[in-house]
């Protein structure tokens, strides 16, 4: 990597951040378009009862958040003699096939599959991405080269997400998934023009990153992922109708709300990794603390413009603050093993992702009102909270990380 000129080099990162900025449209697009999903997709339903409908259109969400679940460990495990560039190159075109099917299905049933078939890349490509972009910086950048990658999912939370709801709202929710799709499909072009080969990491095999799944720290740190931040994707699904419903403000101002999560996230992410960096434990509890304390601002506050807008910005930063550290965690208990223990931390994610969203739906398609989704959230993060702080008391020693893996 030394012969590459600065340019060259940059231009690399540039190209694997702009895979992560395709990411977060893919995975956060969906939460503001839901409404136009359901009007479109389930008619009758959304004719008979538009917040069924919604609640229902939200497995668009889980289906994705499933496929992550199921491809993460699996492509970590089978791809792990695969030399990196070549698989970010296939991991970026499974992203572009999936996403054209999501937006060219015909049906519900067979958008959801598309959903399903594009999550199954996500959490591979943050670790080899990451990979890639460490070995570009050169040695000891490990976490600068994911912060990197993960950069243009905050990126995109912040401009992109909004801008695609935009063209979602205007043009239809299958015009906002061709924009997606294209963003994927330049991403692969700079990848396959400026990132050079990188081989797999020496003495790679699915044995030795499956060997992860031998402790019982690793199950119970994914479990207190899973489930204590599950409460933000039960939230974060249903942002538009309570934007709407709730708040009383127009479609309209359902981008301007998105990118007041997107910005708590950009600012969560630096100061996470910050404070993971300095005591990683006590970035976990206040991790969990902070998620509680957010999402009880918008269950109290989205009534009111100004409390759904700060509400919106506390729960997106609490969101990527514990992320760095749950990482650093998990890369912890599952000593080499690091392109599993990101999978695995993905596959947490998503889980959450997928619970959430359902979760949420189930409570909203109840009758309990949509911010019901943010109660039902405090209580799943506090039980997270008490996973994790099972986690830190049976441990027999803390374990080191030398630093954190934001992704």
């Amino acid at each position: 990597m030394d012969t590459l000129t600065a340019g060259r080099r940059w231009a690399a990162l540039l190209a694997l951040s702009l895979g992560g900025f395709g990411l977060g449209l893919t995975e956060f697009v969906a939460m503001g378009l839901l409404p136009d999903i359901a009007r479109d997709l389930l008619p009758d339903q959304y004719a008979h009862s538009v917040s069924g409908a919604v609640a229902t259109a939200g497995w668009v969400i889980t289906m994705y958040a499933l496929g992550v679940v199921v491809g993460a460990p699996t492509i970590a495990a089978l791809t792990a003699r695969v030399p990196r560039r070549r698989l970010v190159l296939g991991l970026l075109g499974l992203f572009v096939i999936g996403t054209v099917a999501s937006a060219l299905a015909p049906s519900f049933g067979f958008v959801l599959a598309g959903r399903f078939v594009s999550g199954l890349a996500h959490g591979a490509y943050f670790g080899a991405a990451g990979i890639l972009a460490a070995n570009i910086l050169g040695p000891g950048n490990q976490g600068r080269g994911v912060s990197i990658v993960i950069g243009g999912l905050t990126a995109a939370n912040l401009v992109g997400v909004p801008l695609i709801t935009l063209l979602g709202q205007s043009a239809g929710w299958r015009a906002a998934y061709l924009g997606v799709a294209a963003m994927f499909a330049l991403s692969l072009i700079a990848v396959l023009l400026t990132v050079p080969p990188v081989a797999a990491a020496p003495g790679g095999s699915p044995r030795a990153e499956l060997a992860a799944f031998r402790s019982p720290q690793v199950w119970l740190v994914a479990g207190a992922v899973a489930v204590g931040t599950s409460g933000f994707f039960a939230v974060n699904s249903y942002i538009a109708p309570i934007t709407t419903h709730v708040t009383g403000l127009s479609a309209g101002s359902v981008p301007w709300v998105l990118a007041a999560v997107g910005l708590g996230m950009t600012v969560g992410i630096a100061a996470g990794g910050l404070a993971a960096d300095r005591d990683l434990r006590r970035a976990v509890r206040l991790g969990y603390l902070g998620i509680i304390v957010a999402l009880a601002v918008l269950a109290l506050g989205a009534v009111h413009p100004v409390g759904l807008f700060l509400g919106a910005f506390l729960v997106g930063a609490a969101s990527l603050f514990i992320v760095p550290a749950v990482q650093a965690r998990l890369i912890a208990v599952a000593p080499g093993a690091q392109l599993m223990g990101a999978a695995v931390n993905q596959s947490s994610l998503n889980t959450a992702n997928s619970a959430g969203a359902a979760i949420g739906g189930a409570v909203i398609a109840a009758g309990w009102g949509y911010l019901s989704s943010a109660w039902i959230g405090v209580a799943l993060t506090v039980l997270g909270l008490v996973m994790a702080e099972l986690s830190f008391r049976t441990e027999k020693a803390p374990a080191r990380t030398e630093e954190p893996v934001l992704a």
